[in-house]
């Protein structure tokens, strides 16, 4: 929200420097972001009084015109465009040698014909409003020759109101916290509405069909309106609060709604049939032409200001085109409601109409600002616009609300704070921010009345916190809490950050993909379109991402496909995500590793030709992250592949072998032709995985166990063993690994061989037996011993038999 300093003054006085300001309010929990200087831009620009305006002799929408700056010098002749000019105003001079905002540089300068000694300037010019058209008319008062920087220069903050304090979304609400810092008194503008004549009854009736969607509804009824602009002062202020100045009567209803906090819409009368408005949701069917000029079909569940035949706008979001403040204007209902913060929130999301209104509206709004709101707007447009106001109000619910009462213990208050309090330190505090307290049910307790613009206090928590805030988290002496905690304990990304690491390590690149995918994505995956397991999304924003996804895959694979449309067709992906799906009554969040390969793994070089990524290389990957945290083997088992997603014949399934622990991990292999064809993937050889990442934590987590050095040599023996070829790899390691007892340290298949004299169905594996004594050297025997057991294990288990030579 950005503040003018010089408005905000009206409400508290303050002579802390505008940095001492942001840093007290930033403390206090609003932040300020940046602080503008308007006018530091401004050079040799000063106040003017036009003496003469002539029209150019040459040109027809020219005017020649004499200004003085001083008593003492000559006047300046100076050539200008704008036609709201007129002999005796106030205006701003730009002197040859000013500089404008944008380093734009003032001289003396020729016209048609005719010299001109520097520049009258628009509030464009200067950076203070939108309007180019006119010069900027100053007050009649001001002094000749002045700085316009000391005239219509301001100081402007931007503070970040957090969402649970949505009082402070006004001039007043900072100005309380301006007033905490200080210890000054808040000032409210003094409001006297100049009622007279008949009442806002005998022209307006109001009928609110939900009370729940709609608390408290004031409309108050003007008329005798001249529609004009409003006072510099009020444009200016505005305008240095990021509003674009309108008219008097729609600047009335922004000022008020800056000012106070409180949106105000105000309707041209004789747009509203029957001077009857209802507020209800809207018909089926219905339409409304927005301020924006947009017609929106409106849903059921939207809550409308409506006449006695139409909607004439989306209540708390914005009004009807049918129904705007023109110049034509004369007479005028002023709304000032408040509705449900939730409805609200809903409605505006569901158009995309995000407002200075709704953003107030969904923080909720205190009931009494109705009234003030009403009368604020109807005093201002009496002072800015002429109107007359019609005697009292039409309000469906008079009646404002009571302060809530929050109980606190100041004991346990200072053991929340971790630091000694006194009670009466927190009731000065709480009374800084004007929350009054009185004495508690019990001796030990106090009640804290909170004020209805305090929203955010509810419960003995909130008291704590505000006690600080105000007092300040930097008087907090720092200490170690006296409640007994672990000496050590896991952060929690550290075995995540692991994993990235080993994976980074090895050439492959973190991805983060969507966690809401379309319809056809899961389609594609086999999945049908009613499955009860996919979560879908009641108000999507797209049909994209409708649904929560089932897995990685669809992600990873629309990286490939846009990678190749870039022409980047070696792709080595990781991705850590989560998988959602509706089982047993509730959702269930799933932590998957995905991974994908395709295109070259190695690059070409002067020395070797490039590889192609295979199912292999991405093995290697998966085994070597094992190997780096040091805990168990991978073995791979048959799998029956998903059809038309994965390839059949060559996906498995990934277990991880720890002594006799035997975990599964999750899947590998490579994608179907036909899937990869459906997201326009060029790639013949896709490999992917497709892990759980819950045990790959657990695995990464533990420490690596450490053992002594080997003291005596390892012996190794080569072993070629004939099986029939639909043998897995892992039942001959598994057989061998068995009948091996305890010496072997590692067992490495090295060589893979077909052909004659092998029979078609027959495929040679050559393994090497690598055997580590750990207290005492093997003899020839017993190496002879454990080599004829391996031999026994393979002929038996899986039929195997020992390859000569």
């Amino acid at each position: 929200m950005r503040v003018p300093l010089s408005w905000l003054r009206e409400y508290v006085e303050f002579d802390l420097p505008v940095e001492r300001l942001a840093e007290r309010l930033t403390v206090l929990g609003m932040e300020v972001g940046s602080i503008e200087t308007i006018g530091a831009d401004w050079q040799n620009v000063v106040v003017g009084e036009l003496l003469e305006v002539i029209p150019h002799p040459n040109a027809d929408r020219l005017n020649l015109t004499k200004v003085r700056v001083s008593n003492s010098d000559a006047p300046l002749s100076i050539v200008c465009g704008a036609h709201n000019i007129v002999a005796g105003q106030r205006v701003p001079v730009a002197l040859p040698g000013a500089v404008l905002p944008g380093d734009r540089k003032i001289g003396v300068t020729k016209i048609q014909g005719t010299e001109s000694q520097g520049m009258l300037c628009s509030g464009a010019e200067l950076g203070l409003t939108t309007d180019a058209d006119g010069i900027l008319i100053l007050d009649p008062g001001e002094t000749l020759g002045k700085a316009l920087a000391d005239v219509v220069g301001d100081v402007v903050i931007d503070v970040d109101v957090k969402p649970n304090r949505g009082d402070a979304l006004s001039l007043i609400g900072l100005a309380r916290e301006v007033a905490a810092i200080t210890g000054g008194k808040l000032r409210w503008p003094a409001i006297n509405v100049p009622e007279s004549g008949d009442a806002t009854a005998d022209h307006l009736s109001v009928q609110v069909d939900d009370e729940g969607l709609c608390p408290r509804f004031v409309g108050r009824w003007v008329d005798g309106l001249k529609i004009g602009p409003s006072p510099l002062k009020v444009q200016l202020r505005l305008g240095a609060a990021g509003m674009r100045p309108v008219s008097n009567v729609v600047d009335a209803s922004n000022y008020v709604m800056l000012e106070m906090g409180k949106p105000i819409h105000v309707f041209d009368a004789t747009a509203v049939s029957g001077g009857k408005i209802v507020v209800r949701t809207a018909r089926a069917g219905e339409k409304i032409e927005t301020l924006d000029h947009v017609e929106r079909a409106l849903t059921p569940d939207t809550l409308v200001i409506a006449d006695e035949r139409a909607a004439i706008g989306i209540a708390g979001v914005m009004g009807g085109a049918g129904s705007e403040v023109s110049e034509a204007t004369t007479s005028a209902i002023v709304e000032s409601a408040v509705f449900d913060p939730v409805s609200v929130r809903r409605t505006a999301f569901r158009y995309g109409l995000r407002s200075e209104a709704s953003l107030r509206f969904e923080k909720g709004q205190e009931s009494r600002l109705a009234r003030l709101g009403a009368d604020r707007t109807a005093q201002l447009l009496a002072e800015w616009a002429g109107a007359r106001v019609a005697t009292g109000v039409v309000d469906t619910h008079p009646a404002d609300e009571e302060p809530r009462r929050v109980s606190f213990r100041p004991a346990r208050v200072s053991r929340l704070l971790g630091g000694e309090i006194s009670a009466k330190d927190m009731k000065e505090a709480l009374g800084r921010v004007e929350i009054a307290t009185e004495a508690g049910a019990g001796a030990d307790s106090l009640t804290a009345v909170v004020p209805t613009h305090r929203r955010d206090i509810e419960i003995e928590e909130d008291v704590a916190e505000e006690v600080i805030r105000v007092i300040g988290y930097e008087t907090l002496a720092p200490r170690l809490p006296d409640t007994p905690m672990p000496a050590y304990r896991d952060e929690p990304t550290l075995v995540t950050n692991r994993l990235r690491d080993a994976l980074a390590g090895r050439g492959l690149v973190e991805v983060l993909t969507n966690g809401l995918i379309a319809p056809l994505d899961h389609a594609r995956l086999g999945l049908a379109a009613d499955d009860p397991a996919t979560i879908r999304i009641a108000n999507p924003v797209t049909a994209d991402h409708s649904e929560l996804r089932r897995s990685l895959i669809p992600g990873l694979v629309a990286v490939l496909a846009r990678n190749g449309r870039q022409r980047r067709t070696d792709v080595a992906i990781f991705e850590l995500g989560a998988t959602h799906e509706w089982c047993d009554g509730g959702p269930v969040q799933t932590e998957l590793l995905g991974l994908l390969m395709a295109g070259d793994w190695r690059a070409p070089s002067w020395a070797e030709p490039a590889r192609t990524a295979s199912l292999d290389d991405l093995k290697g990957v998966l085994e070597a992250l094992v190997a780096r945290f040091g805990h168990g083997r991978l073995e791979y088992g048959p799998a029956t592949a998903l059809a038309d997603v994965e390839h059949p014949g060559r996906t498995a399934v990934v277990d991880l072998v720890s002594g006799d622990e035997r975990t599964i991990l999750g899947r590998v292999g490579e994608l179907h032709p036909a899937y990869l064809a459906a997201y326009e993937v060029r790639a013949e050889h896709v490999a992917f995985a497709m892990f759980d990442l819950t045990a790959l934590r657990t695995l990464a987590a533990e420490i690596p166990k450490v053992r002594t050095l080997d003291t005596l040599p390892a012996v190794e023996r080569d072993l070629a063993v004939v099986v029939k070829r639909d043998t897995a790899a892992a039942d001959v390691e598994n057989a061998m690994r068995s009948a091996a007892g305890p010496h072997p340290a590692s067992i490495t298949l090295f060589d893979r061989y077909t052909g004659a004299p092998l029979a078609d169905d027959e495929v040679s594996l050559a393994y090497r037996l690598r055997f580590q004594p750990a207290t005492e050297g093997l003899s020839e025997a017993q190496l002879d011993e454990a080599v004829n057991k391996v031999r026994n294990a393979l002929e038996t288990e899986v039929g195997g038999r020992i390859r000569a030579g």
